[in-house]
């Protein structure tokens, strides 16, 4: 190469170095504009999500933020002394309060401050674990499995991974009343209510509690309720049928009759008009208060002659004890049948009156409410008499159920087993109650297949809480735990006295019944 080669080489290395140079300096200046760029637009975009995330949380929780914003001013403006002085005395007062009267402290206060303390202190820490441990995280498909070798054995291992914030249901909000607490929580996709139906005894095992039941708010929010304590645990004594000797037949309202109280401290009343119960219930579940208790609530009427209560006792016991009350009363499977008759001889009579005329005949002197106490109805249907007294039986109380309701006729039957086989009829019962039964399948039988998932654990019911029944169908959506009225025999017999007005018995009036074409009547008066 000749020296003027060597020097045009030279120039010309020289020339692109200059040029790489200055177009270094140019991307560098533009590299630093776009980084300012992206600093002020990540900034801005910061800014704006923390504002927006701010105000989420103000507007979720205005009560948390308004009481921070209180705070604040109040030590911005009077200092920290003023304040502690001042929730001292608030906390003084409203101890003394909830200590003097707590019956106005617990709506007013006490089930606000409850639910702030549950959430905060309770569930918003604890759920999620729960959550986790009862299988209710949605977690992702395939997750990778490390395998680790050794010169001895090979193993493989799943890594625990923490499900995202999109994976576990979130608390949106506590409710606490004096014995339960109803915790919202909103499910993640994948999930179903039906999920949290089936895992609501591992929750209450988790949350340390006798009961748990879940209902559904909506169709991604269900509720789940946990029983701090049970109202239910003493007798819910009958009322005084003194109190009931001011009121008149008309006063009563057949369509709400007090009947005892429910697991939330309220009064639990119930129709005896436009509708069949049957209750089922072991040996010595309380039945018997199902059966008195209404029937000492609507004493005025039954005295006044707008209602007349028969009554079928195979036992010859339970309804015995106030047979002056009975307007119609059998114990044998032809007495039982006769009455029936005569049941079905009235509702034909009154198909013939008001047929074209009404559609749901008004209840009177001339055309009382007949409310019929069927008492171990299985038995009669199933295991006592000849079989065609048993068949004749199924067809007439048939009738009676499915006809009676709109002409005053009410069926109250009561039975142990409650399969189909036993109460062929069982169908025809539009409001069911659940005592204390054998199995988990009778609760099934009685509330419906999917009555024991949503917290209707009558099989778990104790021996020594006789009365305690769960409400399933028929306008409640959720199964709903009562105790009814406890009525002590000098009650019954005070009862007999109050719709009879003869004392011992002198002065009771026997109804003689017109012979059945189809069976023989006898006791029945």
């Amino acid at each position: 190469m000749t020296t003027a080669q060597t020097v045009l080489v030279l120039a010309g290395l020289g020339v692109g170095l200059w040029a790489m140079h200055k177009v270094g300096q140019a991307l560098t200046k533009v590299l630093e504009a776009l980084a300012a760029v992206a600093a002020v637009f990540v900034t801005v975009w910061l800014l704006v999500k923390g504002v927006w995330w701010v105000g989420r949380q103000v507007v979720r929780r205005w009560r948390t933020s308004l009481t921070a914003a209180a705070v604040l001013a109040w030590l911005h403006w009077w200092g920290s002394l003023s304040l502690v002085i001042t929730l001292t005395v608030v906390t003084a007062g409203l101890l003394a309060w909830r200590l003097l009267h707590r019956e106005s402290f617990e709506p007013w206060a006490g089930r606000y401050l409850r639910a702030w303390w549950q959430r905060w202190m309770v569930y918003a820490r604890r759920m999620p674990g729960w959550l986790r441990a009862c299988g209710l995280a949605v977690a992702d498909q395939g997750q990778p499995v490390t395998v680790q070798i050794t010169p001895f054995r090979r193993t493989g291992v799943q890594p625990r991974v923490k499900p995202r914030r999109d994976q576990l249901p979130r608390v949106v909000g506590v409710r606490s009343g004096p014995s339960w607490d109803e915790v919202r929580v909103r499910l993640v996709p994948g999930q179903t209510p039906e999920d949290f139906d089936e895992a609501a005894r591992a929750l209450a095992v988790a949350r340390g509690v006798a009961r748990c039941q879940v209902r559904e708010l909506a169709p991604d929010v269900v509720s789940i309720d946990f029983q701090r304590r049970d109202l239910l645990a003493d007798p819910v004594p009958c009322p005084d049928l003194v109190g009931l000797g001011t009121l008149t037949g008309e006063d009563i309202d057949l369509r709400k009759v007090w009947s005892g109280r429910t697991e939330y401290g309220t009064d639990w009343h119930q129709s005896l008009r436009g509708g069949h119960t049957l209750h089922a219930g072991a040996t010595g579940a309380g039945k018997n208060s199902f059966t008195w208790q209404p029937i000492v609530s609507i004493a005025p009427a039954i005295r006044d002659g707008l209602v007349r209560v028969s009554g079928i006792d195979p036992k010859g016991m339970e309804l015995a004890y106030g047979r002056l009350i009975f307007h119609r009363y059998a114990v044998t499977s032809k007495d039982a049948l006769g009455l029936l008759d005569d049941l079905i001889g009235e509702l034909e009579r009154r198909k013939c009156e008001f047929a074209g005329r009404l559609r749901d005949m008004p209840i009177s002197r001339e055309y009382p409410l007949e409310l019929l106490e069927f008492d171990e109805i299985g038995a009669l249907m199933r295991y006592i008499g000849d079989r065609k007294t048993r068949e004749a039986m199924i067809d007439r109380v048939a009738v009676l159920n499915t006809q009676g309701r709109a002409l005053g006729f009410t069926v109250r039957g009561y039975v142990q087993e409650p399969t189909k086989d036993t109460v062929p009829v069982r169908d025809l019962f539009p409001r069911r109650i659940c005592l204390r039964v054998a199995t988990k399948s009778h609760v099934g039988m009685v509330l419906g297949d999917h009555a024991y998932d949503r917290g209707a654990w009558a099989n778990r019911i104790g021996e020594s809480e006789q009365g305690v029944a769960f409400l399933f169908g028929e306008g409640i959506r959720e199964p709903l735990r009562v105790r009814a009225g406890w009525v002590p025999d000098e009650t019954i017999k005070d009862l007999e006295v109050f719709v009879t007005g003869a004392a011992d018995g002198a002065g009771a009036s026997v109804v003689a019944l017109p012979t059945p074409v189809a069976a023989s009547a006898g006791g029945v008066a």
